[in-house]
């Protein structure tokens, strides 16, 4: 590997080394959660099996992006920063669906037992929901690096974008039923939500649907399924170059670090879940409307005092 344009005279080359810390952090702070949940364990009950879960879908996630940060590539546009067969499109793009496919997953976990515990039907309901949906998303993407088409891409962005919206649906119909720090949780979790969100409709979505639009006007041909096949496992261009990689840098950066530290919060979801009760609302309020609508109970009539005699 040639490692000539390793300069801070290059902007590239800055991200790239920005990209390989916060990396090396993500997974040193896996590894600490592990460690937690191996210390933990010896008092866990039967519920340890779903929390380690939670954890092994962390780590694939935590993993596959570090893999992608290391050998960033941009999948439609066929560019890398390293002449390697794993900047291969077809070895990046499979990385990024198990990735993206065991994020989702530790939602749609963490949603479902939050619901479970507080008899939420809606945030049960979407917590079914996401999984399918970025099911759907993956396929579009895959459409999109195999055919070159743009399409797929806005297609895959919107899809995300909904899926985060019916998230953030669940997490307040959830925060009807705690207070104190896991409301708190909660209202950040919307708020980043929220942010993500606006980059998406924003920034993101416009972007890939501004290339598309260009595409079509330009005329571009577009692969098929074999071709595309055979092209995103063999042709990929080394390049060095702000102007190629600009439009990528805001959406991996934040993608590498914002969203790998959400799903080592949601491993690390098991740790803090037997503690939620203390914090809920619901049954306490329950049992003040119980008390206060339930009709009073007859007493007996009390008997009359015998007479004394003297």
């Amino acid at each position: 590997m040639n490692f000539d344009w390793l300069a801070w005279s290059n902007p590239v080359a800055i991200w790239w080394c920005f990209l390989l810390v916060v990396s090396a952090t993500n997974i040193a702070l896996w590894f600490l959660l592990h460690r937690r949940f191996r210390r933990w364990s010896p008092r866990a009950r039967r519920g340890l099996l779903r929390v380690e879960i939670l954890v092994l879908l962390c780590a694939a996630y935590v993993f596959g992006c570090a893999f992608r940060s290391v050998l960033p590539r941009a999948d439609v546009q066929r560019i890398s920063l390293f002449d390697t067969w794993l900047s291969s499109v077809l070895v990046g793009r499979s990385v990024a669906t198990i990735a993206e496919l065991c994020f989702v997953l530790q939602w749609a976990i963490v949603l479902r037992q939050l619901a479970h515990m507080t008899k939420a039907d809606t945030s049960r309901n979407i917590a079914k929901t996401i999984v399918p949906l970025i099911l759907l998303a993956e396929l579009c993407s895959w459409y999109a690096v195999i055919t070159t088409n743009y399409l797929g891409n806005t297609l895959e962005n919107s899809l995300w974008a909904v899926t985060f919206l019916l998230i953030a649906v669940a997490l307040l119909r959830l925060m009807n039923d705690f207070r104190g720090p896991v409301r708190l949780a909660l209202g950040l979790a919307i708020a980043g939500i929220t942010v993500y969100l606006v980059f998406l409709v924003r920034i993101d979505v416009p972007m890939y649907f501004a290339r598309w639009q260009t595409d079509a006007a330009n005329g571009k041909e577009l692969f098929g399924v074999l071709a595309g096949l055979h092209d995103l496992g063999t042709r990929w261009t080394v390049t060095h170059d702000i102007a190629q990689w600009q439009d990528e840098i805001a959406w991996m950066s934040l993608y590498f670090s914002l969203a790998v530290w959400s799903s080592l919060a949601l491993g690390g979801f098991g740790l803090v879940k037997h503690r939620l009760p203390q914090y809920r609302l619901r049954p306490a309020n329950a049992s003040m409307v119980s008390r206060r609508h339930s009709p009073p109970v007859a007493r007996e009539p009390r008997p009359a005092p015998t007479p004394r005699t003297h």
